[in-house]
């Protein structure tokens, strides 16, 4: 039999070969494209918990505290991650570090390192320990929250070299929280502050930074764009930390420590959440008016860490019920005007349905023709 080698009869041949089969033919980068993507990443976060004290009296909720958070899990369990932070100390006994003037007045909390578990059933994943009264029994009592919140599996940041990684969804997530406090990261030092994250970034899909920051009272709510000072303490500049954040890697940041909402930014397409305000504190903090308010954030991020979508779910605080739906929506209403205020050209866009979208932005038509 004679066989021919001509390139043309070469041509025919495979030509008829491919298309009666199922040899996937693939062009260059094809394997590339197909390279799967890790998914996006669902966060909710909350502001200050503090679910009872029994210092320097006894002022714990009715049975035991296990029905504060109720109403409210269903909200909270669904996310990827859930985080809040805690106000005051987990822990049996032990001699206070802040005395108190007078005991009807006295802002020192203590509760029972067995309430870790409410947190840890209620879907919490990642609680914050930097602020002010996480050293309300000194280190020690920093020490026995971080204890009792890793003996039921809940992760937690905030003492200087305290710092959360973990993966969620095949990404690895890195947490760390910031404060104006001694034995935190310091949210004064900002230089510092740019190293830790740009290193945790090398290391990490995912960076979130949270910071207890901003003064304190029901006039607070607008951010005031320089550093805060309360009751002679430097609160450090929101704003500037959490841009420089950013900058340095971060993919999402959170506050808390002003005690009301305060306005969302959208600042090189991560979200900025200025303070989430209380969530649950039961006693001694109060929570009438805008104090009483708990927004719940929902915020969506890709696994690069491109904010994609959010939502405010309102609920305010009642005593002695706990943290309830609030169908007034009234948290929504206020962060949505407070943005509106304070961030007018942000890249937010609040829809009638409650949910907040990256804002799209119109062409700008011959935006070259004067050049």
């Amino acid at each position: 039999m004679k066989y021919f080698s001509s390139p043309l009869f070469v041509v025919l041949i495979l030509t008829f070969s491919l298309s009666g089969c199922s040899i996937p033919v693939t062009k260059p980068g094809d394997e590339i494209s197909k390279k799967k993507e890790k998914p996006d990443l669902h966060i909710k976060a909350v502001g200050d918990i503090m679910l009872g004290t029994n210092f320097p009296v006894d002022r714990l909720a009715p049975n035991d505290g296990s029905e504060l958070l109720k109403a409210i899990t269903p909200f909270l369990n669904t996310a990827d991650i859930t985080f809040g932070n805690l106000e005051g100390v987990l822990l049996d006994g032990g001699e206070a570090a802040k005395k108190c003037k007078k005991r009807s007045a006295c802002y020192v909390f203590r509760s029972p390192p067995h309430y870790a578990k409410y947190l840890k059933s209620a879907g919490f994943d990642v609680l914050s320990l930097a602020n002010n009264h996480a050293r309300d029994f000194g280190e020690e009592g920093r020490s026995a929250s971080m204890k009792a919140l890793a003996a039921v599996g809940l992760r937690h940041t905030g003492r200087l070299g305290d710092i959360a990684r973990w993966k969620v969804k095949g990404s690895i997530v890195t947490w760390i929280a910031y404060a104006p406090f001694g034995g935190s990261h310091d949210l004064l030092d900002i230089q510092l502050a740019i190293k830790q994250i740009k290193e945790l970034d090398k290391n990490s899909d995912l960076v979130f930074v949270s910071i207890h920051a901003g003064a304190e009272g029901k006039d607070v709510k607008h951010v005031p764009f320089k550093n805060e000072i309360f009751y002679g303490e430097d609160r450090g500049d929101v704003v500037k930390f959490s841009h420089a954040a950013i900058d340095a890697g971060a993919d999402l940041v959170i506050g808390h420590g002003p005690h009301v909402p305060r306005a969302l930014e959208l600042y090189k397409n991560r979200l900025i959440a200025y303070s989430l305000g209380n969530f649950i504190t039961y006693q001694g903090i109060r929570i009438t008016g805008d104090n009483g308010v708990a927004p719940i954030l929902s915020v969506t991020v890709s696994a690069k860490g491109e904010f994609k979508q959010g939502q405010i779910i309102s609920a305010r605080q009642f005593r002695p019920q706990g943290t309830l739906l609030d169908k007034s929506q009234k948290a929504a209403k206020l962060i949505k005007e407070l943005t509106r205020v304070d961030f007018p050209a942000t890249g937010l866009h609040f829809t009638k349905s409650g949910l907040i979208k990256p804002r799209v932005m119109p062409r700008v038509a011959n935006m070259n023709k004067d050049k």
